[in-house]
């Protein structure tokens, strides 16, 4: 097959593109979904901030072990139980639809959990938010991914995930601020949790003005309202007949119509059921683990056991450090999140890897030093070690743990997929919070080896299994995995139907302007003086 004369480059907008009006409001529109994450962040670190408040412990008669373990596992609760019913929301009702019901779960969620009178309605209260909180966490990346403008989709999608640690900020400095102003009243932990409301409040206000996925569009066969949406939002006024909108119509239609013979069912079986499938499954599977299994863990949810463990006792000490660490984390997962196109996904993630291994490393020396030898100056150098770790974690698992994972599946299998990551990030998160502190308090600084060895794996898998997934549509990308035809085969079919496209209205274009032309002429023949148009007499 000769290659197509046109490909989506052709077509895409050149100049700034905050100049093009349809993607400017596209962009604003996509803030909602893309905050989802932040909510994420702040109800997953509030009720960190919500046990330094004396207020707090008070009125809920101080919990500890098996209590304050439950407190803290019942979100996560709430999201396995929502976690199996939210792609089928996703892929039956809609996205907009399942990001609305999500956002009404998580305010009664919030309605309870601030008018809690006994521990007991605080964790059903936690539980109904993560139930709440996973069909939002299934639906909103879907939206983003699907609806983005075609050349900022990977920035985009990457924002998605690194706005986790706008929430968590958001949480940190409102307990802090609530503690300040009401130290003893009960407000001083009930605010920070109305907190919680505003994103999803806003959500179901506005979620209706956003436009419907194009994708889940074309797969309920509303051809006509996706072409509709991509020319008001993706075409530089509004045209349906534009070569980028009929080139990416065309692309989204013969993608569906491949999957369905692929994937001929769309259950969870279906994620294993063919070869690409299997590939894709091994790459979300092994990121996923990798994002909590890398040594984050432990600085994520045991951050005090870490400092204390190179002699950090200071409570002050410990929250600057902690505060610090997460505003870094933001500004570089941010700025990863720029890159992604221009430098890669896939070295990106060995970048990451390989600096992770090394500053790892030398973060266990520090440490041994400290414990074995007393050795301050290897104790404070611990410090930065930490920070520059999570620098080479945040330029990858960050902001690509979403991004690469959407788009490297299918339409059909995408939200179930999706899923799954999930369930691997929430089964890996149990296991830091259960064996990290046992393995730590019971072999201390030795554990650290393990992690050592684990990111030595992990950096042969990148090496080996990542797949560079730049410069593709999406349906481009999550074809690359079922041979190598068919993602050849999208870009001759979208290229063709747009050079089709272009050709049928140059020649529009063409008659319109000899209609014009012939216009003018017969005006001025009809302006001119009688005696003119009359025969010379003899």
């Amino acid at each position: 097959m000769s290659p197509p004369e046109w490909t989506i480059i052709d077509f895409i907008h050149t100049g700034p593109w905050w100049r093009n009006r349809g993607i400017l409001v596209l962009n604003l529109w996509l803030l909602l979904p893309l905050l989802s994450s932040s909510v994420n962040g702040l109800n997953s670190s509030l009720v960190n901030g919500l046990q330094i408040i004396p207020a707090w412990q008070e009125y809920f008669n101080h919990p500890s072990g098996k209590t304050l373990g439950l407190i803290n596992a019942a979100q996560n609760i709430g999201c396995l139980v929502g976690l199996p019913i939210s792609p089928f929301l996703s892929d039956g009702l809609g996205r907009r639809p399942t990001l609305f019901l999500g956002s009404l779960i998580m305010l009664a969620g919030i309605a309870i959990q601030t008018a809690a009178t006994s521990v007991q309605i605080f964790v059903a209260a936690r539980i109904i938010m993560g139930i709440g909180l996973e069909f939002c966490s299934n639906s909103a990346p879907l939206l983003l991914i699907e609806l983005s403008y075609p050349t900022q989709r990977g920035k985009i999608t990457s924002m998605y995930n690194s706005s986790w640690y706008l929430g968590s900020i958001i949480s940190a400095w409102v307990c802090f601020g609530a503690y300040e102003r009401a130290e003893h009243s009960l407000w001083s932990f009930r605010a920070p949790t109305l907190v919680q409301a505003m994103i999803p409040f806003a959500q179901v206000v506005l979620i209706w003005f956003i436009p419907e996925s194009p994708r889940f569009l074309v797969s309920k066969g509303f051809e006509g309202r996706a072409a509709n949406i991509l020319a008001k939002y993706h075409a530089n006024g509004g045209d349906e007949r534009d070569p980028l909108v009929v080139f990416e119509i065309a692309q989204i239609r013969h993608a569906i119509r491949m999957e369905e013979e692929i994937n001929t069912s769309t259950s969870f079986r279906s994620l294993f059921a063919t070869p690409g499938n299997r590939k894709r499954m091994r790459l979300i599977i092994a990121i996923g683990l990798f994002s909590q299994w890398s040594g984050n863990g432990l600085v994520s949810y045991y951050i005090n056991l870490v400092l204390e463990g190179v002699g950090v006792t200071k409570t002050e000490t410990k929250a600057i450090i902690n505060g610090s660490l997460q505003c870094f984390n933001f500004v570089i997962a941010i700025g990863a999140a720029m890159l992604v196109d221009w430098v890669g996904r896939r070295k990106l993630f060995i970048i990451s890897n390989a600096g992770m291994l090394v500053s790892f490393g030398s973060w266990t020396v520090t440490i041994a030093l400290y414990n074995n030898f007393d050795n301050l100056a290897a104790a404070k150098a611990t410090i930065p070690l930490i920070f520059i770790f999570y620098f080479f974690y945040d330029i990858a698992y960050t902001p690509m743990l979403v991004a690469y994972t959407l788009e490297i599946l299918p339409y059909r299998i995408r939200a179930k997929g999706f899923a799954l990551m999930n369930l691997t990030v929430m089964l890996t998160v149990a296991f830091n919070q259960f064996i990290n502190p046992v393995a730590i308090d019971a072999i201390g600084w030795w554990y650290y080896l393990v992690y050592c060895a684990w990111l030595i794996v992990e950096l042969v898998f990148v090496v080996i299994f990542i797949v560079e997934t730049k410069g593709r549509t999406l349906e481009e990308t999550s074809a690359m995995f079922d041979g190598d035809e068919q993602p050849h085969d999208l870009i001759a079919m979208g290229g063709d139907a747009a050079t089709m496209s272009m050709s049928r209205r140059n020649v529009v274009e063409l008659d319109h302007k000899y209609s014009q032309k012939e216009e003018l002429e017969l005006q001025e023949l009809h302006s001119r003086p009688d005696s003119d148009l009359m025969p010379r007499a003899l």
